[in-house]
């Protein structure tokens, strides 16, 4: 699985929450997206949960669609990543925007994600404008969850202007496969 890189054309997707919502790709034509891969039992998504239903809140407002999708398997952490948990744990962090599931883990492979959380800012043509952290912050520094690698991506890219160049890539636990879905090394 090749990854994605900046300017490349982002894969389409329609996937449902847990309870049968659809989030669309294409019909956010014409808008950036966030795409967010992440879960519920990973130390680093709980670390900046509650950041992101923040900071997502402003960059709907800046005019950017936000989803976050959930590719683990969710039997190797039945007690946290089961499906019906997604609706409560994003409600504990205010997340408003579309957690969907990624069962066959399809979407993960394509985006050739590799960790949660892990960010893909697309433009307004859905090309990869950004891909990579959300900040510095881990759940073992002392550094607070800014957002601020991602947000200046997002502001270029709300306004029309290309991403920055610098770019760092997510830290998190692996995204845990379906066997036999494991990448290439």
């Amino acid at each position: 699985m090749a990854l994605l890189g900046v300017g490349d054309p982002a894969p389409s997707f329609c996937l449902s929450d847990s309870s049968g919502s659809e989030f669309d790709l294409d019909a956010a034509s014409g808008r950036p997206v966030l795409v967010m891969f992440m879960c519920n039992h990973c130390p680093y998504v709980k670390h900046v949960a509650a950041a992101i239903g923040a900071l997502t809140k402003r960059w709907e407002r800046a005019g950017v669609t936000a989803v976050a999708i959930h590719s683990n398997d969710p039997q190797r952490y039945s007690s946290e990543d089961a499906y019906d948990l997604m609706a409560p744990f994003a409600h504990e962090h205010n997340w408003d925007f579309p957690y969907v599931i990624d069962a066959s883990q399809a979407v993960a492979q394509v985006y050739a994600a590799r960790c949660t959380p892990e960010f893909f800012l697309l433009d307004r043509e859905h090309r990869i404008a950004y891909r990579g952290r959300l900040d510095g912050s881990r759940p073992s520094s002392d550094l607070p969850v800014t957002g601020d690698d991602l947000d200046a991506a997002i502001r270029s890219v709300a306004d029309g202007r290309a991403a920055p160049t610098e770019q760092y890539p997510s830290v998190g636990c692996s995204i845990k496969w379906l066997p036999g879905n494991e990448p290439d090394q």
